[in-house]
C-alpha cells in the first residue's frame, strides 16, 4: 500500500501526471463527450482523457487520406503535378463545404498538389473524395494505416456518403490515442519521405479552419500544424468539433494534441474554447517539463 501511495504521489507531482485532472475540469463546459490525448514527442510523456473512446472524425480523416496519397507519390505511382479530372459527380452536396465545387461548378482538372492543398488547407470535401478515389477508396487508406501501425482509426465512408444522413457520420471514427499515434507517425516520417512529410506539415500549418481551437489560447505566432473536423448540428446537438495537430514549443520541441468534442449541446464558441483550453493546459505542462 505504501509503494502504491508513493507511485501515485510521484505521478501527481509530474506536470503531465496532473493533466488528466485538468482535462476533467475543462471538459464539462462542452455539454457533451470530450476526449483528448497529448504527447511531448521528444520525451514520450503522454496524458489523456477518454483516450480509448470512439469519436466521429469528420474532416480529421483527411489527414490519413493525404498521407496515403503522398506515400503513392513517394513510390512513384503518382506525381504531384499529375492532372486529375474533377467531375460534377464528385462534388459533395450543397451545404457541405467545397471551394472546388463552388469555383468550378462544371468540373475541372487539378493537379494532385492542388487537390492536397484544397483538402488540407481548406478542408474541401470534394477534393478529399477525389484523392481517396484516386488511390482506391477507403480500403486503401485503411491498408496504409495498418502498414504504419496506427490503430483505432476507421475510414469507411466518403464525404458524399457522410452527408447523406445523421448516422453515417459516426462510421468514420477515431480514438484520441489513435489520432495521437497518427501524429506521431507523421512526425517520425513513418511511411513517408522527408519531402512528403515537410509538404504535409506545411499545408497543415497553413490550414484556414479552426483558428480558435488548438491555436486559440497559445501565444501569437506559435506554429501549429493541424487538421480540424466539424460535424453537423441537429436539435441543438453538434456531432463533432475536433482538432488534431503538432504544436512547436519554444526551444523547438513538439507537442502532439488530439482533441475531440462530440454530441455537444454547447455553442460553436464554447466548443472551440474547450479545445483551446485543453491545448493550453498541455502546453503549460510541456513547458514545465522542459525546465
Amino acid at each position: 500500500m505504501t509503494n502504491l501511495f508513493l507511485a501515485v504521489t510521484l505521478a501527481a507531482a509530474l506536470p503531465f501526471g496532473g493533466l488528466p485532472d485538468q482535462f476533467e475540469k475543462i471538459a464539462p463546459a462542452a455539454k457533451g463527450r470530450v476526449g483528448v490525448a497529448v504527447q511531448l514527442l521528444e520525451s514520450g510523456e503522454t496524458a489523456d482523457l477518454h483516450g480509448d473512446e470512439q469519436f466521429p472524425m469528420h474532416s480529421v480523416y483527411k489527414l490519413p487520406i493525404s498521407m496515403a496519397v503522398l506515400q503513392r507519390v513517394d513510390r512513384g505511382e503518382l506525381k504531384l503535378d499529375q492532372q486529375v479530372k474533377v467531375k460534377p459527380s464528385d462534388f459533395v452536396r450543397k451545404g457541405m463545404y467545397s471551394p472546388v465545387r463552388d469555383k468550378y461548378p462544371a468540373g475541372t482538372e487539378l493537379t494532385i498538389a492542388e487537390l492536397l492543398r484544397y483538402t488540407m488547407c481548406e478542408s474541401d470535401g470534394s477534393a478529399s473524395d477525389v484523392l481517396m478515389k484516386l488511390i482506391g477508396g477507403p480500403g486503401s487508406v485503411m491498408a496504409f494505416l495498418k502498414e504504419i501501425q496506427v490503430p483505432d482509426i476507421q475510414v469507411i465512408n466518403s464525404e458524399k456518403e457522410i452527408g447523406r444522413d445523421w448516422e453515417t457520420q459516426y462510421r468514420n471514427w477515431g480514438t484520441p490515442k489513435g489520432a495521437l499515434a497518427l501524429l506521431v507517425s507523421l512526425q517520425s516520417q513513418r511511411g513517408l519521405s522527408r519531402e512528403s512529410q515537410a509538404l504535409l506539415l506545411k499545408l497543415m500549418t497553413e490550414s484556414i479552419p479552426g483558428a480558435n481551437r488548438l491555436k486559440g489560447e497559445l501565444p501569437v505566432g506559435t506554429v501549429v500544424a493541424h487538421k480540424t473536423g466539424t460535424g453537423s448540428t441537429r436539435n441543438g446537438i453538434t456531432s463533432a468539433t475536433n482538432d488534431i495537430g503538432i504544436i512547436t514549443l519554444p526551444g523547438g520541441r513538439h507537442l502532439a494534441v488530439a482533441a475531440f468534442v462530440s454530441d455537444s449541446a454547447a455553442n460553436d464558441e464554447t466548443r472551440d474554447a474547450v479545445i483551446a483550453r485543453l491545448a493550453k493546459a498541455a502546453w503549460n505542462s510541456a513547458q514545465s517539463l522542459g525546465r
